[in-house]
């Protein structure tokens, strides 16, 4: 996958899209990341790339000026998927990740100041959010977005199970993990793990996300897929926890 990022500070990306996985990533050849400085296409004689809102109000906006050409030379009649990223937009969950994530191209357009241009909609294919809440600008929710998708392309995590294995996969939370050693400080690995059978042990860890789920994200559940046993495993752990509360 090819993932080019507009933006007024590229600096900003060179840590994230330089280290640990997304790094291994590029250099397999799995993503490529190309940075563009939307202040490099500016037509105004001091690179301009703001100016106050017509009809008044606090802040600056972004021009449409330098975004269009930037867009015009970065992506020309190439197929690419354009996203701003924007606190209006659909707020960015596993399966929006999964969907962007069988792109062959993103454009990610980070936004800045008090927001852009309008115009420069028409230009974009989709608003993706990170949540409701309104930061400085595009570029950390840019790096979320990133980082979020390319864990579900094929071989850039070490195994094809730890993506699907995470949070949210299946609508449920992860189950509980434990490395060694099996005691310490008084507390033990539960003994299921320390068995050898797969069967026990994908019951157990089935069982603990649903379990999870329903202690720290209750709302999940009402879309997740569970059988008749499973609900009411549920069911008696909650009233057994409910008995030493």
């Amino acid at each position: 996958m090819r993932i080019d990022v507009l933006t007024l500070f590229p600096e900003m990306f060179h840590g994230v899209f330089g280290t640990s996985i997304l790094k291994r990533a590029s250099e397999k050849g799995l993503l490529e990341f190309y940075l563009h400085n939307i202040r490099d296409y500016s037509a105004s004689k001091h690179k301009n790339t703001d100016d106050y809102p017509f009809g008044g109000g606090a802040g600056m906006v972004m021009m449409a000026q330098p975004v269009f050409d930037c867009l015009d030379a970065v992506v020309g009649d190439d197929e690419a998927y354009c996203i701003y990223m924007s606190p209006k937009g659909r707020v960015l969950n596993q399966s929006i990740a999964r969907e962007l994530s069988e792109k062959k191209r993103l454009v990610l357009l980070c936004g800045h100041y008090e927001g852009i241009d309008e115009r420069i909609m028409t230009k974009m294919d989709d608003e993706i959010s990170i949540g409701d809440y309104v930061l400085t600008g595009g570029e950390l929710p840019a790096m979320v977005l990133v980082d979020c998708i390319s864990r579900m392309i094929g071989g850039v995590l070490g195994s094809s199970e730890s993506a699907e294995d995470e949070s949210f996969s299946y609508g449920l939370l992860e189950y509980p993990q434990y490395t060694r050693p099996s005691e310490f400080r008084g507390m033990s690995v539960p003994e299921v793990l320390l068995n050898g059978n797969h069967a026990h042990i994908e019951k157990w860890r089935r069982e603990q996300s649903i379990l999870m789920t329903a202690k720290k994200r209750p709302e999940l559940l009402k879309d997740a897929q569970l059988t008749q046993k499973e609900r009411e495993f549920l069911k008696n752990a909650l009233q057994e926890t409910d008995k030493h509360l």
